[in-house]
Order: C-alpha cells, then structure tokens, then sequence
C-alpha cells in the first residue's frame, strides 16, 4: 500500500465512509482553475461510468459547477499530482461522497443526491 492509499483510507475511516479506489488510469473531470491557488476545492463523486472513477473537481468560491458543458475537462487521476496534489488524499471517498477544503478546514459529508442524478 502506498503513502497516497494510506493517506485516503485514514480520511475516509476518520469519516465513516468506505474506501473505494480510484486508480491512476481513469479520468475525472477537473475544471481548469483546479491548477490555480484558488481555495476552497471542491469534489464531488458520481458512479464511475466507462472509463471515468466518478469524481468532479473546481476550485473557487461557490458550491455549484459551472453549467458550461466545456467546464470541466477530462484528465487522467495519476496526474493530478501535478494540477493539485493535496486533492489526491480524498479520491479513495466513495460515489455519493462530496468533499470541501481551504487546506486548513475539511469538511467531507455524504451526498446520496450523487447517486441518483446523471451527469
């Protein structure tokens, strides 16, 4: 097991929610000011479909992703190390889970909403 697969199954115990792994191969949808300083980060996990794990990422004030279907972009789980690497400790959140962080403040919770709308 490595430091990142360890870091998220202590969140998610800590959080009473199970591990689901969301391997380096698939992609997510990440909005481009993910890359930025912009705090909070959001994420939010859908059901994996295809060759996706489910999980969307934005950065920025305001709890709702833009409409723009041109919002998020796919990118691959195993380089968001380079976009935002603190983001990696809250991927292994099942679907149906949501996250929020500042870097000092996390605030995780279960959102069955994720489960049962479409993308």
């Amino acid at each position: 097991m490595d430091e990142i697969e360890k870091a998220q199954r202590a969140l998610c115990s800590r959080f009473g929610a199970a591990w689901v792994a969301a391997p380096g191969h698939l992609k997510i949808g990440v909005a481009r000011n993910v890359t930025s300083a912009l705090v909070p980060l959001h994420g939010l996990r859908h059901p994996p479909e295809g060759d996706t794990c489910g999980w969307y990422l934005w950065a920025g004030e305001g709890g709702i992703p833009s409409a723009d279907p041109e919002f998020f972009v796919p990118l691959h789980v195993e380089h968001l190390r380079s976009w935002r690497p603190e983001a990696l400790k809250f991927l292994g959140l099942p679907p149906g889970w949501r996250f929020l962080t500042d870097g000092a403040h996390i605030d995780v919770w279960e959102d069955p909403s994720l489960l049962l709308t479409t993308r």
